[in-house]
């Protein structure tokens, strides 16, 4: 398969283009290193990604941003991080790239385990991650030509602790290896609309 990856510079990224590399054509994907630079919230951006790398079976979205801090101090242009990147960003990446991905391809898509078991000052994030979670689920009885859907909801990656560690006390954290798997499956598996939890 020819497969393109958004974010494949990031932790989870690396692990996704590692585990898939040996099997199947992959082309990295990021906003300043790769193959092709896209910025997944610009809509132009992503098109002329599209134009560059042309037709392909499968489509990872391994990136997007969200704001992290306490809800009392959440302006609409914190929580808009969120929103352009890690939902819109993710959902555009589907919308411009429906005529990309080859008949029977896939999406998968990025979301997180702050949506279903809150943390303290994830409350955008949180928001942004049920968003593409709801779109999975929605646009998987949609998608022409056989194309199907899927996102990855990772607990904190034992990897990120260092950075994100501090948002998660007494959350077990799981080796990006086993992140990586979930995507292997969404992209050579036969599911659609699913969520695939690693906890």
């Amino acid at each position: 398969m020819r497969i393109l990856i958004v974010g494949a510079s990031g932790t989870i990224g690396r692990a996704v283009v590692g585990k898939l590399e040996k099997h199947h054509e992959v082309i990295c994907a990021g906003r300043s290193s790769g193959d092709v630079f896209v910025d997944i919230t610009s809509v132009d951006s992503i098109q002329a990604m599209y134009e560059k790398v042309g037709k392909v079976d499968a489509v990872v979205s391994a990136t997007g941003k969200a704001h992290f801090g306490p809800l009392s101090e959440l302006t609409p242009e914190l929580n808009g991080i969120g929103i352009e990147s890690k939902l819109k960003g993710q959902i555009h990446l589907v919308l411009a790239g429906m005529d990309y991905v080859n008949d029977g391809g896939s999406f998968t898509l990025t979301t997180g385990i702050m949506m279903d078991d809150p943390i303290l000052q994830g409350a955008s994030a949180a928001m942004a991650n049920g968003g593409v979670k709801a779109f999975v689920k929605a646009a998987a009885i949609e998608l022409p030509r056989g194309i199907r859907i899927n996102s990855v909801s990772p607990n904190v990656i034992q990897e990120s602790l260092d950075k994100y560690g501090a948002f998660f006390p007494g959350f077990e954290a799981v080796p990006v290896q086993r992140v990586a798997l979930a995507y292997q499956k969404s992209i050579e598996g036969a599911q659609t609309g699913q969520n695939y939890e690693v906890y």
